[in-house]
């Protein structure tokens, strides 16, 4: 039997990495995305909806690249999230106090983040007022707006690629390498959860959390043709006790081990993080595990 590496959750045979290698040296004039479009179509790589993954296949020349197996031809730009990181425009807002009982902003008004304007207001306040800011989002993803009854901006909520490897979580559901690898994408990660630093509403985070996870999957097919059926988070443990994960029934199944997902040499060190899960249906473990 072939020898094979795991790379992205991908089985990757020495035939794949020598593919790759006789593209690269076989069209010297093309850049790293003309490349990974080739292994998109190469490799039957796309979406439900038949868009091919081309951000998929350039994050795995990448690593490819890192471990030493390819040489990709010199970057002839910056890349795409440094200039994520400075292109994200002000955009004028009220910063009044919102401070009252939930039940009197309520109902909320939960949408997505997809217009112009309401993706730029999205953008805007991750990268004001979000400990972590915002560079971008690479992948999957749905970005959220939350609003009270009177149209005030309240929160917003970033949903993108769930955690490649993940012991605690892969283990509560039940995953083998090749489960995990095939439903992979049947798992998001919230990877931003801001309440607007001038909103003192008890409750409202948890309530929200509630709202958001009633919509999620359909909101997943309408968009990608394909449902969700468990959500996670990681928490910071010294900046965040997880309160309103815990009073919005999220399960927190154990914690991270410090290093970063990136981590070849378990040399990098990050805050360690408490991973919490959120089953979307009863039979969530036999949709991710066939």
């Amino acid at each position: 039997m072939e020898k094979t590496i795991t790379i992205q959750g991908r089985n990757t045979t020495q035939k794949d990495i020598e593919l790759v290698r006789k593209t690269i040296d076989a069209n010297p004039s093309w850049n790293r995305s003309r490349i990974s479009k080739e292994l998109c179509i190469l490799w039957d790589w796309h979406t439900a909806k038949g868009i091919l993954k081309n951000m998929a296949a350039y994050s795995f020349l990448l690593k490819l690249q890192k471990q030493g197996l390819i040489t990709l031809p010199a970057r002839k730009r910056p890349p795409v999230s440094a200039k994520r990181n400075t292109s994200i425009a002000y955009v004028p807002h009220s910063s009044l106090p919102v401070t009252a009982r939930l039940k009197t902003l309520t109902p909320l008004k939960v949408s997505l983040a997809e217009d112009k304007d309401t993706l730029g207001l999205f953008k805007c306040f991750l990268s004001s007022y979000h400990y972590l800011g915002f560079s971008g989002t690479v992948g999957e993803n749905l970005k959220y707006m939350v609003y009270d009854k009177d149209n005030r901006p309240l929160a917003c909520l970033l949903f993108g690629s769930c955690a490649w490897t993940c012991a605690p979580r892969d283990n509560f559901i039940g995953w083998d390498l090749p489960a995990r690898g095939k439903n992979l994408s049947l798992v998001t990660n919230n990877t931003r959860f801001l309440i607007l630093p001038w909103v003192n509403v008890k409750h409202l985070a948890s309530h929200i959390l509630s709202k958001v996870a009633a919509r999620i999957s359909s909101d997943w097919v309408a968009k990608y043709a394909h449902p969700v059926h468990i959500l996670e988070t990681f928490v910071e443990c010294k900046r965040f006790l997880g309160t309103s994960y815990k009073a919005a029934n999220w399960i927190c199944v154990g914690k991270t081990k410090g290093r970063s997902r990136n981590d070849r040499y378990s040399s990098l060190k990050v805050p360690i993080k408490d991973i919490y899960l959120y089953p979307l249906t009863k039979r969530f473990k036999e949709a991710l595990c066939s």
